[in-house]
């Protein structure tokens, strides 16, 4: 598979995982963040030859940019065809306690930045007649969860709907678009951040009886990015361990 994919904030977490599985699939892959150290250091880790990976700085907040981001890739490898919108923050907060400028940043990265992505790639694989955006939700979107913040959850219930907007009007030109939306997964910095006896209870909630695993969530987001999904558009695809069933 000789196609050019673009993940955001792929320096670190999930947005590494998914990066590394469409690597190991036969993509180029562009690691977009705005920690440039971090985005080349993991580039470095999935292909240390450079050949078909390669860091590219990039503040989701800018719609330029994304813009600059594209027109750096294409210069690099010719073209893309897939965008992976990964990029987000969260900040536990209680929900009387968020400040304007904390729901205002929480949502300029989120959903300001799944927007920008979808708007620039969307418009330049409409040109092209084909092309795949991938957007991360989150079950916090979905069930109105404030685990992560109500700003946190607002703006990926936003990502959700701007994902049914963006695969309506760009269905006709060979472009999809959809979103995956995880529950809680397993990653480094979920057991830094919460604590043990927190972590089992919040487990203990959950159906299935385990944390998301990441990589599943990439394997998906490859799918969905694939050739084959090509009937695929508008969706939410669900990892939840089944906490959130509709």
């Amino acid at each position: 598979m000789d196609t050019v994919a673009v993940v955001t904030g792929a320096g670190r977490g999930l947005g590494a995982v998914i990066a590394r599985q469409l690597y190991d699939r036969g993509h180029r892959v562009a690691l977009a963040d705005i920690d440039i150290a971090a985005a080349s250091s993991t580039a470095a880790e999935i292909d240390s030859t450079g050949s078909r990976v390669i860091a590219v700085a990039l503040d989701v907040r800018s719609k330029n940019s994304f813009e600059n981001v594209r027109d750096a890739v294409i210069e690099q490898w010719g073209s893309v065809e897939v965008l992976v919108n990964n990029a987000g923050q969260a900040q536990i907060r209680a929900l009387m306690a968020i400040t304007p400028q904390e729901f205002c940043g929480i949502v300029e990265t989120n959903l300001n930045g799944a927007f920008f992505g979808c708007q620039v790639f969307g418009a330049y694989f409409a040109e092209r007649g084909y092309g795949r955006i991938v957007n991360i939700a989150s079950l916090a979107g979905q069930n109105g969860g404030t685990a992560t913040g109500a700003h946190y959850a607002a703006a990926k219930g936003g990502v959700a709907t701007l994902t049914k907007v963006f695969a309506r009007e760009l269905a006709r030109s060979g472009v999809t678009v959809n979103a995956v939306s995880p529950g809680p997964l397993d990653l480094p910095f979920v057991h830094e951040t919460v604590p043990t006896e927190k972590l089992a209870a919040i487990v203990s909630t959950i159906p299935v009886g385990a944390l998301g695993s990441p990589g599943f969530v990439a394997e998906t987001v490859a799918l969905l990015a694939s050739q084959s999904a090509s009937t695929v558009t508008g969706a939410c695809w669900d990892i939840n361990g089944g906490l959130y069933m509709r």
